[in-house]
């Protein structure tokens, strides 16, 4: 855990990850109740998807806890994953302005588009790190 004190910022995303794995596991069984409160109408239809989306939380938080928890994480899944949280406020942001989620959901997609700005400075400092490959490099025996 030394890690997490050397390194606030890949701390802070580490729990931002947990809290999307958890918060995606949460949103498979109990849909229905938080598309509620989103204001959202909870038919089968919108909770099937909502779990869909829900599963895909818990993958993409888990891979990019998985990374942060790693002594070199990959620039790569912090990339993709600063992807999904920008997607993801875009989409919730198109169903506010479409009236089919309530202003309260605009928390969820900002939260969102804040991970994506640190996950994107994150990433532009692992990306300018020199990686060391792990080969020998001369004719050293």
């Amino acid at each position: 855990m030394a890690w997490a004190l050397a390194d606030p910022l890949r701390a802070v995303l580490a729990v931002i990850a947990i809290i999307t794995v958890l918060t995606g596991a949460v949103q498979v069984p109990f849909g229905g109740p938080i598309l509620q409160l989103l204001g959202a109408e909870p038919t089968p239809e919108t909770r099937q998807l909502f779990g869909t989306v829900g599963m895909f939380m818990v993958v993409v938080g888990g891979l990019l806890l998985h990374t942060l928890l790693n002594a070199v994480p990959s620039p790569e899944v912090v990339l993709w994953s600063g992807v999904q949280k920008t997607g993801a406020f875009g989409a919730v942001g198109i169903g506010v302005l479409n009236g089919v989620f309530s202003p309260l959901a605009l928390l969820v997609a900002f939260f969102d588009l804040a991970t994506a700005v640190l996950l994107f400075i994150y990433w532009r400092r692992i990306s300018s790190e020199p990686v060391s490959t792990g080969l020998a490099t001369g004719n050293t025996p």
